[in-house]
C-alpha cells in the first residue's frame, strides 16, 4: 500500500531523533553512503578533469579549453533541464536514477580508459563534459525530488541538510585525494577509473533499497503542457516562488564565488596555490558547519532564507574590504555558514510546500533557476574585477546579492497579486457562465 503525501507545509509533524535522524532509515542510509563514496569520487573527477584539460590543451589557449569545458557542462541543465524534471514525475525515481548514475560511471570509466592509453584529447573531455550535463539534466532533479520518498516529510528538511553536508565533506577531501593519488599514480586516468567504480556504492544501494518503505506518488501520464503547467503551479504560489526567485538571484553571485576567493588569493594577498586551497576549505568548513546546523532544524522558515541571504551579501562585502589575509580567512567561514543556509532553506521550503505529483517538474524548474545564474554571473563578476580589482568584484558581488533579496522579495508579491487576481477572473467568469 502507497503512502499518502498532501502538499501543505503544515502538514509536516515534528521530528524527533537529532541532528543525524534520517540515518535512521534504511532507505536514506544506503543512499547517504553511496552518495558520500559518490561524491567524493565525484570532486577527484572534477580536479583529475581540470587538469588533464590544462595538460592537453597548448599553454596560451589552456584557460579557453577551460572556459569551454566548464560551459558544456552547464549548459544542457540551462537549455534541457525542465525536460528533466518532468521525466522525473513521469517514471520511478529510484530507476531512473539508477540507469542515470550508470550512465556517468560509464562516462567515467571511458574517460579513464582513453587517458590512460594517452589517447585523450582535449575534444574528448568536451564530449564528456556534455554528456554529463545532459544526464544531470535528469539526474539532478531526480535525486532531489527523491529524498522526500525515501525520508517522509517530517525529516525531509534533515535530509536535505545531510546532503549537503555530504557534497561539502567531499568538497573538502575529494580534490585533497585527487592531487596525491595523481602524484603517486602519475598521471590524472586512473582518478577517472576510481570515480567509475565509486558509482558502484551508489547502484548497490539503489538496489538494495525496499520498494515497500518508499512513499512513492504515482507516475503522472504523458500530457500536452505538462512544462507549462509546472511553471503556472510555481507562479501561483508565494510560497514556491519566493524561495525559487531568491536563490535564484543569489546564484547569479554565488557561482562565481570561488572564482573571487582565487583572484583574492592571488592578486589581493599574494598568497601561492597553497594558500588559495586553504581559502576554499575555510569557505568549505563554513559550509560544512552550516549544513550540520541545518540538519538539526524540522523545518525551515522565511526568516532563515532571507536572513541567511542577507548575511551572505553582507559578508561578501566584508571579505572584500578585509585588510589582512587571516581576518579574510575567518570571514570566509561564517560566508559559508550563511551560503549553505540559503541553500538547504530553500531547497526544503520549495519541496515541503509541492505536491508530490508536481515535485519532478518544480525541482527541474528550481535546479535550472540555481545553476542558470554561472554563465551569467561569473563573467559579470570577472568583468567587475579586471575593471576595478578583485576587492571591487567580491563588494558588489555582496551588493547584488542583497539588491537580489529584495528584488526576489517585491518579484514574488507583484507575480503573486497578479496570479490571484487571475484566477479570481477565472473563477467569476465560470461562475457567470453557469
Amino acid at each position: 500500500m502507497q503512502a499518502v503525501e498532501t502538499g501543505s507545509v503544515q502538514a509536516v509533524p515534528e521530528a524527533r531523533g537529532g541532528m543525524f535522524r534520517s540515518l535512521g532509515n534504511r532507505n536514506y542510509r544506503l543512499f547517504a553512503i553511496g552518495g558520500v563514496v559518490s561524491n567524493v569520487g565525484g570532486w577527484m573527477q572534477r580536479t583529475a578533469q581540470d587538469l588533464l584539460v590544462l595538460d592537453l590543451a597548448d599553454g596560451s589557449s589552456a584557460a579557453v579549453a577551460l572556459g569551454v569545458t566548464t560551459a558544456l557542462q552547464f549548459l544542457p541543465m540551462v537549455v534541457f533541464g525542465l525536460w528533466g524534471g518532468m521525466l522525473a514525475d513521469r517514471y520511478p525515481k529510484r530507476k531512473l536514477l539508477f540507469v542515470a548514475q550508470s550512465l556517468l560511471g560509464l562516462l567515467a570509466l571511458t574517460m579513464g580508459v582513453l587517458t590512460v592509453t594517452g589517447v585523450a584529447q582535449v575534444w574528448h573531455v568536451w564530449v564528456m563534459a556534455f554528456a554529463l550535463g545532459l544526464i544531470a539534466c535528469v539526474e539532478v532533479p531526480t535525486r532531489q525530488s527523491f529524498v522526500v520518498e525515501m525520508v517522509g516529510r517530517k525529516d525531509l528538511s534533515n535530509a536535505i541538510a545531510l546532503n549537503a553536508s555530504s557534497f561539502n565533506l567531499a568538497r573538502v577531501v575529494g580534490p585533497a585525494v585527487a592531487g596525491v593519488l595523481i602524484a603517486v599514480l602519475g598521471g590524472t586516468g586512473p582518478i577517472f577509473l576510481i570515480n567509475s567504480v565509486s558509482f558502484l556504492a551508489v547502484l548497490g544501494g539503489l538496489a538494495m533499497m525496499r520498494a515497500s518503505e518508499l512513499t512513492t506518488p504515482e507516475p503522472v501520464p504523458r500530457e500536452k503542457g505538462q512544462l507549462r503547467e509546472g511553471l503556472r503551479y510555481v507562479l501561483e504560489r508565494q510560497e514556491l516562488l519566493m524561495p525559487i526567485l531568491l536563490i535564484g538571484f543569489v546564484s547569479l553571485v554565488t557561482q562565481s564565488f570561488s572564482m573571487s576567493i582565487a583572484l583574492m588569493a592571488g592578486e589581493v594577498f599574494g598568497s601561492g596555490a597553497a594558500s588559495f586551497g586553504l581559502a576554499s576549505s575555510m569557505f568549505a568548513v563554513g559550509a560544512l558547519g552550516g549544513a550540520l546546523m541545518a540538519a538539526r532544524r524540522v523545518r525551515p522558515s522565511r526568516r532563515l532564507l532571507i536572513g541567511g541571504a542577507v548575511s551572505f551579501g553582507l559578508l561578501q562585502i566584508l571579505t572584500g574590504l578585509a585588510p589582512w589575509y587571516p581576518l579574510y580567512l575567518l570571514l570566509l567561514v561564517p560566508a559559508g555558514v550563511a551560503l549553505i543556509s540559503v541553500n538547504t532553506s530553500a531547497n526544503s521550503s520549495v519541496q515541503l510546500a509541492v505536491s508530490p505529483e508536481m515535485r519532478g517538474r518544480v525541482m527541474g524548474i528550481y535546479v535550472l533557476v540555481f545553476t542558470g545564474g554561472a554563465p551569467i554571473g561569473a563573467p559579470l563578476i570577472g568583468w567587475i574585477s579586471d575593471l576595478g580589482g578583485p576587492r571591487a568584484g567580491v563588494v558588489i558581488g555582496g551588493a547584488l546579492t542583497l539588491a537580489g533579496v529584495g528584488a526576489a522579495i517585491m518579484l514574488a508579491k507583484v507575480i503573486g497579486r497578479r496570479s490571484h487576481a487571475t484566477v479570481r477572473g477565472v473563477a467569476a467568469a465560470a461562475a457567470g457562465a453557469r
